[in-house]
């Protein structure tokens, strides 16, 4: 129980309920003491949050490198890796297509309360929104950078994502020695980053507390009810995605429904209990070859979905900046949905294997930024990712089962036990 205590995670969200208990008793009871207990929290939330942003866009752009260059290595290798990585894209690209079209309706249905929206809008410090949306024409123009390094330093992620997906591909096709050399050095990139996003997110709770504070304290118990419909909302989205699992193991992979259910089951079990697809990997292996899934073909689909197969984040992490969105009355037009779209199942794809701390920030905060949407409450938000992420972790194994189902499916190799695989090759 101690041990559950002292994750991460467990102490990001219990400073956030000291911060926001502590907010409200000031609001409520003790209204003189708010200004000067903002005037020192809402410095530090500040600058937690501006340590947690000057670490995004190098590390995407080593993810999205080194991502992508593994990716093309993995189809190279065979038929089975080949078909994995095209129907894992495929599902998380209509994961996001499915949260542009899931979000708005659910805020339609049950909106964010107005007196909530008005005080969380007024209490975060720099949350402005990001500017006007530009007309068409102008946007799409703007894809293309015409100086990279001017892009990086203003955020222009959509153009920094697109040099980084060219620059990843470009890459695929030089003198292997030079190859190994800049994966190599953006792999360092990337574990420095995640190192230093380590040392942010320890001092988290500091930071978390601050920022609760600051919002409980301005606007009462409006935070609280507020951050319950974010949960509710982005976690709904997850859920419709996840079930669309059932239907595409059912008939891509050609098995009854009852007999999925069972056999995913313990799947979920642990993954409920560790939020890991990583952990529940083994339950995966076990449960496929109860399914007659052959082991030639689980033992390279199952990794693969693991390291690469993020089915509700591109849905859940578009959600999110859609609800930021709709939080602080940004518009949203066709064209940069589209856009935020691609980015929210790019950003997912490079955010593999990543605490949930660290791929909500990374991988939301260039959705958010091409929406025009602002990055600050997102330092909120973090401190109950817990739950939404429990949510996360059961529709991927889910996903992952189906996949595996799929690519069996279409495969030629006969269905093959461990037993059998061992008699075959002992070693």
């Amino acid at each position: 129980m101690s041990a559950k205590l002292n994750t991460p995670s467990t102490r990001i969200l219990l400073s956030l309920v000291a911060g926001l208990l502590l907010g409200v008793v000031l609001a409520h009871w003790l209204p003189a003491a708010v200004p000067g207990t903002v005037a020192v929290t809402q410095p530090i939330g500040t600058a937690w949050i501006n340590g947690l942003q000057m670490t995004v866009i190098p590390l995407v752009f080593s993810l999205l490198v080194t991502g992508i260059a593994s990716t093309a290595e993995a189809a190279r290798s065979g038929r089975i890796a080949a078909r994995s990585i095209v129907l894992i894209l495929a599902v998380m690209t209509a994961s996001a297509v499915a949260a542009a079209v899931l979000t708005p309706l659910f805020l339609r249905l049950v909106p964010m309360p107005a007196a909530s929206a008005v005080a969380l809008r007024h209490a975060l410090a720099g949350a402005a929104p990001a500017g006007d949306v530009p007309p068409l024409g102008a946007f799409l123009a703007g894809i293309v950078p015409n100086n990279i390094v001017a892009a990086a330093t203003n955020g222009a992620f959509l153009s920094l994502i697109l040099f980084a997906l060219l620059f990843a591909f470009a890459l695929t096709r030089i003198d292997p020695r030079g190859r190994d050399q800049l994966i190599g050095f953006f792999s360092a990139i990337r574990d420095t980053m995640l190192v230093m996003i380590g040392w942010i997110i320890w001092i988290a709770p500091i930071g978390v507390f601050a920022l609760a504070l600051t919002v409980a304290a301005k606007t009462g118990t409006a935070a609280v009810g507020a951050l319950v419909h974010y949960i509710v909302t982005v976690s709904s989205v997850g859920v419709v995605v996840s079930l669309f699992a059932l239907p595409l193991a059912v008939l891509g992979g050609r098995i009854a429904l009852g007999r999925f259910l069972r056999g995913a089951a313990p799947v979920l079990a642990v993954a409920l209990s560790t939020q890991s697809s990583l952990a529940s990997l083994p339950a995966m292996l076990r449960s496929s070859e109860e399914f007659g899934v052959p082991v030639a073909t689980s033992g390279v689909v199952l990794p693969l979905c693991v390291a690469m197969l993020r089915a509700t984040g591109p849905a859940m992490n578009l959600a999110v900046a859609i609800y930021v969105a709709s939080w602080f009355g940004i518009p949203i037009s066709f064209a940069t949905l589209v856009a935020a779209t691609a980015i929210a199942m790019l950003t997912s794809l490079g955010s593999v294997s990543l605490p949930g701390q660290v791929s909500f920030i990374g991988a939301i905060a260039p959705i958010a930024v091409t929406l025009g949407v602002p990055v600050a409450p997102l330092g909120l938000l973090v401190a109950v990712e817990t739950i939404p992420d429990m949510f996360r972790t059961l529709g991927n194994v889910i996903f992952d089962l189906a996949v595996t189902l799929i690519v069996a499916a279409r495969s030629d190799a006969a269905p093959e036990s461990s037993a059998d695989a061992l008699l075959r090759d002992p070693a």
